[in-house]
């Protein structure tokens, strides 16, 4: 059959380290690799599958693993995907599909993200039921890269040295107003109030669920006075800011509206202000993100490389005052997610269906690998309008982190008291 003769070739290209038998739709076996770990063993149920493989593996990868049409009977999906990609190290075969898909994704940025696409692409994946990201996040609910400032931190600790790090960056200081650009549960947000001293932090998200769940937190903490929250996109927001913070947003934005961004910005930032920008990108060329993640888990979103990000930047009269670049932070992050998500599964699956729960194994295991062996990077971008906003050093960084995890342990103490 030639979905096999072609699934034969790909398979022998693409794996050299570990082994994989496939198991095809009438019950012939071919084994690749080297006989080494991971071990993992795919089956078939029907031909279409394989040559639906074979013409989009992209797509069809995820598609045919949720729709029980390529049944892994050894290993798991991430299992799967690390024997396919480990060897790449993020370099794509420039196969005519490949780039057809490339072309097509370009003609249909135009209007890829507009104010009405914008919110329904967050409430996509933003506005289904809390109770889900209960069950796999920390405590403050971070939906983004924590930073593991140690080999043996927790989660939980990850993401409180990765709201440390953006705050030090920021370089707030008590009186200082920020906007939070997608503000997530209000975790930031409510950090860099209690713990940086803000006087006064406005989150502005397009989630619903999101903005009820961040005002309760902002209520419960009695800081309505100082933290609020609306349900509001960046275009339509007015106002003058000292810090402008930005996490995890970014990469919803759309490659045609990065002027409008920027510009947005840089007219909310004011003359000595400085702003952080903590997005997921990609160290390679530009190139459309994965298909099956757009259609069912983040539609509208890139991933964007520093060379379509600077210009809108430039355009804007922003000035890039530091990049930081973190690598596998991401990947640690989304194993932690993985694994809390596949203990709790169970309880997942009396909030929506099984198929949810293969798809959500999916997309934690396809973005994991992605920080893993591909090009998936997270950015920081430190941002202002004047060269000299921030310190000639990157010194200041340590030690304000180094007070504000005094002011966290003072604040946890009075907790306990």
């Amino acid at each position: 059959m030639l979905s096999e003769k072609l699934l034969d070739l790909a398979f022998t290209r693409a794996i050299k380290h570990g082994t994989l038998e496939m198991i095809t739709a009438r019950g012939k076996r071919f084994t690749f690799g080297n006989g080494a770990e991971p071990q993992v063993s795919i089956r078939f149920t029907d031909a279409a599958a394989q040559m639906a493989l074979c013409l989009h593996p992209e797509l069809k990868l995820g598609e045919l693993f949720v729709d029980g049409r390529l049944v892994i009977e050894k290993g798991n999906i991430l299992d799967l995907l690390q024997l396919l990609l480990q060897d790449t190290h993020g370099e794509l075969d420039e196969l005519p599909l490949h780039r057809l898909r490339k072309i097509r994704a370009w003609m249909m940025r135009r209007a890829e993200n507009d104010a009405i696409r914008s919110k329904r692409n967050v409430a996509h994946h933003y506005d289904l039921d809390g109770r889900l990201y209960a069950l796999f996040l920390d405590g403050d609910r971070q939906y983004s890269c924590a930073y593991f400032d140690h080999p043996d931190a927790s989660l939980e600790e990850a993401q409180m040295a990765k709201k440390r790090h953006i705050a030090a960056k920021l370089l707030v200081d008590p009186g200082h107003s920020v906007l939070d650009i997608g503000s997530g549960w209000g975790g930031m947000g409510l950090y860099l109030a209690q713990v940086a001293g803000a006087g006064s932090v406005k989150g502005i998200t397009l989630s619903e669920e999101q903005l009820e769940a961040s005002r309760k937190r902002s209520a419960t903490a009695c800081l309505q006075d100082r933290v609020q929250f609306e349900l509001q996109d960046y275009r339509d927001t007015k106002g003058s800011f000292d810090r402008i913070v930005s996490v995890g947003m970014f990469e919803h934005v759309g490659v045609s509206s990065y002027d409008a961004y920027f510009q947005a910005s840089r007219s909310l930032l004011k003359a000595d202000g400085v702003m952080l920008l903590h997005t997921i990108g990609r160290t390679g060329t530009p190139y459309p993100t994965n298909p099956w993640i757009t259609k069912y888990i983040f539609p509208g979103g890139h991933l964007p490389v520093l060379s379509e990000m600077m210009p809108a930047i430039e355009r804007a009269g922003l000035v890039v005052t530091d990049i930081e670049i973190l690598r596998l932070h991401y990947a640690y992050t989304l194993k932690a997610w993985r694994e809390r998500f596949m203990a709790h599964r169970e309880e997942v699956l009396r909030l929506y269906d099984e198929r949810f729960c293969r798809m959500w194994e999916c997309y934690l295991a396809m973005s994991e690998s992605a920080f893993r062996w591909q090009d998936a990077v997270v950015f920081q971008v430190q941002l202002a309008r004047r060269n000299d906003a921030v310190p000639l050093t990157r010194d200041y960084i340590a030690e304000r982190e180094a007070v504000l995890k005094e002011a966290e342990q003072n604040m946890e103490l009075k907790r306990s008291a």
